[in-house]
């Protein structure tokens, strides 16, 4: 006869907690966030915290490994299902269509993490190396299209990214959820209408 686990793997437990963390940061700050808030939040034990991060900077490490690791391999997925420039626009379009409100929320946390960094001299070079590894995906991805310096564009790309994250944040009503797809479709338009 086979037991019957009770007790969430350690895997869950993480995936609570990063959960929950999200939304008690996007709510409260990473500064006004307690442990025991993102606990209650998890609906777990400040122990069960404990049990899996040092302290809440381990937490947001762990968090930022794990958002960039999944995003890195869902773009690789798409990547490899669509190889050109265009089939991969659309496919990203869908992909974000088919999430909840891709830049709603979502801006806050991303917000909130590069104010951690940027107040943290000692954490700032772990957002930077999720940065590189972000810039890197796009630059690869830009390799195979050429556009001229790849390096560059995945930095423009990223940046506008942000900005659209910014502007959703201030004014959801004209910043549609899906503003950076378009705005990249708009670009492959000039650069179909320059060549």
């Amino acid at each position: 006869m086979s037991r019957v686990r009770t007790r969430p793997t350690r895997g869950e437990t993480r995936e609570k907690l990063f959960q929950a963390a999200a939304e008690v940061f996007e709510e409260q700050g990473i500064g006004g966030a307690s442990i025991e808030a993102i606990a209650v939040a998890a609906g777990l034990t400040r122990g069960a915290f404990y049990s899996n991060f040092a302290d809440k900077d381990e937490l947001i490490i762990a968090m930022l490994e794990d958002h960039v690791d999944r995003s890195i391999a869902h773009h690789r997925e798409l990547l490899a299902q669509h190889r050109t420039p265009e089939d991969f626009i659309a496919a990203l379009g869908v992909s974000d269509r088919n999430r909840r409100d891709p830049l709603g929320r979502a801006p806050l946390l991303h917000i909130e993490l590069i104010l951690f960094a940027a107040r943290s001299e000692k954490r700032r070079p772990e957002l930077a190396k999720r940065l590189r590894a972000r810039r890197a995906l796009v630059a690869e991805i830009l390799s195979g299209v050429g556009l001229g310096d790849p390096v560059q564009g995945s930095a423009m790309l990223l940046a506008l990214e942000d900005g659209f994250r910014l502007h959703r944040l201030i004014d959801p009503a004209s910043t549609p959820a899906d503003s950076f797809v378009r705005s990249i479709r708009e670009l492959q338009k000039l650069r179909a209408a320059k060549n």
